[in-house]
């Protein structure tokens, strides 16, 4: 008799004991070492969710906000930039038009038809010469002479004084040359001056008497009148002085030979 072993039909077929093994250490692998599965992405082997995946992707996004932000704020500083522009044309516009022509040379000015300096120093001397008066009257009464109060005093009015009268001769100051115009700190050529408008010496308004002032004033300074005049641009404008009348009759002259071409007659030439 054969034995089952040996008998095909009646016993099942043997599997090798390699591949048996091999195929144990697959599962166990793929269940880990206490038999669970493997963890999947952003989980720990415990089932816990992984915080270190959530602060890698945090991470990466503010990568992304911060590669966005340099964009962000140079468009915010070139729109800045533009607007100050924008602002700087606007103030220069004025005097850019007073500037058309290009201002001649100081020994190319010609002679001084007009000058009126706007503020006159003998009036820093009523410091001293108050101070003075009243030191006086205090040593000719009775008691104490109070020197340093009256010194004070006398310096106090004296250094009000030179701040008025340096401010008066900067803001308020006019000069009119052959070929130019200084009216305060504005100084122009006459040939941006297209005309000059005659005193207005009837009841009706005239437009230009309502034109803003030549210089950085907003109007005509106090203690002053207008002239108006029509500037190269097509602007209304009111040139200024004291004595308006003999101002207006050397302005006229000194334009009429300005635009007839005459060579002032001081210049270096």
């Amino acid at each position: 008799m054969t034995s089952a072993a040996d008998d095909p039909a009646g016993g099942s077929p043997e599997i090798p004991s390699g591949s048996a093994e091999s195929s144990d250490s697959a599962v166990e692998s793929a269940r880990g070492v206490d038999g669970s599965t493997a963890p999947a992405d952003g989980e720990t082997p415990d089932g816990n969710h992984d915080e270190s995946a959530d602060s890698g992707e945090v991470a990466d996004a503010e990568e992304l906000e911060d590669l966005d932000g340099p964009d962000e704020s140079a468009e915010a500083e070139e729109s800045a930039d533009a607007e100050e522009d924008n602002a700087a044309e606007q103030d220069t516009d004025t005097d850019a038009a007073h500037r058309a022509h290009p201002i001649p040379e100081p020994e190319d000015r010609g002679e001084t038809l007009f000058v009126e300096e706007g503020g006159s120093w003998w009036v820093v001397a009523i410091g001293p010469v108050l101070a003075g008066a009243v030191l006086a009257v205090d040593i000719a009464g009775p008691g104490r002479v109070h020197w340093l109060w009256i010194s004070v005093l006398g310096a106090i009015i004296t250094l009000f004084s030179i701040v008025q009268v340096y401010a008066a001769r900067r803001h308020v100051g006019v000069e009119l040359t052959e070929t130019t115009l200084q009216q305060g700190t504005l100084l122009m050529a006459l040939a941006d001056i297209e005309k000059i408008y005659p005193a207005n010496n009837g009841a009706e308004h005239e437009k230009w008497e309502s034109a803003p002032a030549l210089g950085e004033l907003a109007g005509v300074p106090r203690r002053r009148k207008g002239v108006g005049v029509k500037l190269v641009d097509g602007k209304l404008a009111q040139a200024w002085a004291r004595d308006v009348e003999r101002f207006r009759h050397e302005l006229i002259e000194a334009h009429l030979a300005v635009q007839l071409g005459v060579r002032p007659r001081g210049s270096s030439d």
